[in-house]
């Protein structure tokens, strides 16, 4: 069994479950900054091994406007629109 934590402040927390794993990456795969100091720099060498390991993937980067909150409607619109995985990262 997997304990899920959630880090909000929700009053009444939302049950949720992972999702399905895939066997494989391919396709697009959508690198989210989310803004916190040199997370750019985190992505920019994340990005940088990820094409070592999965040279056939296209990778595309995203930024959220501030770290502080979830990422705009229109941006996690765009990102599941154009790609077909997302890797969120932070730095500080």
């Amino acid at each position: 069994m997997v304990t899920i934590l959630d880090p909000t402040d929700e009053r009444v927390p939302i049950a949720r479950s992972l999702a399905r794993r895939p066997e494989a990456i391919s396709g697009r795969v959508a690198l989210l900054d989310i803004s916190k100091p040199r997370g750019d720099v985190f992505v920019a060498r994340l990005e940088e091994r990820l094409r070592e390991l999965l040279p056939d993937v296209e990778f595309r980067r995203y930024r959220k406007p501030t770290f502080t909150k979830p990422a705009p409607e229109e941006l996690r619109r765009t990102i599941a629109a154009e790609c077909d995985f997302v890797i969120e990262a932070l730095a500080d």
